[in-house]
């Protein structure tokens, strides 16, 4: 089973084992963006990586971890699968209070995703505390 999760800042594997919840390790310190595909050759997931590495600064600004499942075809679906239940290629953004922020069946840019991500109540409370330092 394949399952491996990005740094936005350093977009290196982090970990490779699936986890009972892997998404609990982010709620409330990061916005994890969920890329999925049925395998990593899939021209829509190349293209997305792609985006997604171009934007790396702007990604660690706002406190991404990208997530990525490469592998529908594993012997078990990984709990991401489960929860998120995607259907081949499908980006998606869920917020650092864990819920689903937007789902999409093609590549976005960072600039795109950056402007869902600033228009969130979470986000605007840190560029005001931010403002105030």
């Amino acid at each position: 089973m394949k399952f491996s999760i990005f740094s936005a800042a350093l977009l290196a594997t982090l970990a490779t084992a699936p986890l009972a919840d892997p998404l609990e390790p982010y709620l409330w310190q990061n916005r994890p963006i969920v890329v999925f595909a049925n395998t990593p050759d899939d021209l829509l997931f190349k293209r997305q990586m792609e985006l997604l590495v171009d934007g790396e600064a702007e990604l660690e600004e706002r406190d991404v971890v990208v997530i990525v499942d490469t592998d529908a075809d594993a012997e078990e679906t990984t709990e991401l699968r489960k929860k998120l239940r995607p259907r081949g290629f499908q980006l998606v953004l869920i917020g650092k209070d864990g819920q689903v922020k937007l789902r999409k069946p093609r590549p976005w840019t960072v600039r795109e995703l950056s402007r869902v991500i600033d228009k969130m109540p979470m986000r605007q409370q840190e560029l005001r505390q931010r403002w105030e330092r």
